[in-house]
């Protein structure tokens, strides 16, 4: 599950994916409408991939709850955002049983089915990872695609908790993900990684 330029930005509706850098922003396009428009390095801007959800255990990232719905919904589209907390809940629950329910609050669950079916909607999502990821698939070339995506998922666990760090958004330069993460302080997301909600 690849979330790598995929942004929210604190007071603004939906997700956003970047597609080009500025002198002094970037410029990012909306997933609700495909409207551009810039973000500064004023703005409060989480990347997805470093967004991760509290559970009892250690932190565990969005992108692998939005496989684990991706899964679970064969590819289609999860409960909306709207449905009753006590679905969403129980739904999370489901998926993740070890889902910290004392700090994952309903604002933060009703983030994570949204922005999921924002992206099922965009054809964004796909387990790109899985594939390659088989026993024996080792020998083979294309084997080291996978490799590369799974040490960044592992990789991305715990980074999530600096997500607060404060750099200009403008000198994330050519990774979108970067750009992302600069501009972030901590999000609206979902409590889904330290980014809380701002």
């Amino acid at each position: 599950m690849n979330l790598t330029g995929i942004i929210s930005i604190s007071g603004k509706p939906g997700l956003f994916k970047v597609v080009a850098q500025g002198k002094n922003n970037i410029i990012v396009e909306s997933l609700i409408d495909g409207k551009r428009s810039p973000a500064y390095s004023s703005d409060r801007i989480s990347a997805l991939e470093d967004i991760s959800i509290y559970t009892i255990e250690d932190d565990f990232p969005l992108k692998e709850v939005f496989a684990l719905i991706f899964k679970k919904e064969n590819g289609g589209a999860a409960p909306s955002h709207k449905e009753s907390l006590a679905t969403l809940e129980a739904y999370l629950k489901d998926i993740l049983p070890t889902y910290d329910s004392e700090r994952v609050y309903p604002s933060d669950m009703k983030k994570v089915f949204q922005w999921y079916n924002l992206l099922q909607k965009a054809d964004i999502l796909k387990l790109e990872e899985d594939a390659p990821e088989k026993e024996g698939d080792a020998p083979k070339q294309e084997g080291d695609k996978a490799p590369a995506k799974k040490a960044t998922a592992t990789k991305k666990a715990t980074p999530a908790k600096s997500a607060a760090a404060k750099k200009p958004a403008s000198t994330a330069a050519k990774k979108a993900s970067t750009a992302a993460k600069g501009g972030a302080k901590k999000s609206s997301s979902a409590k889904t990684a330290s980014a809380k909600k701002g």
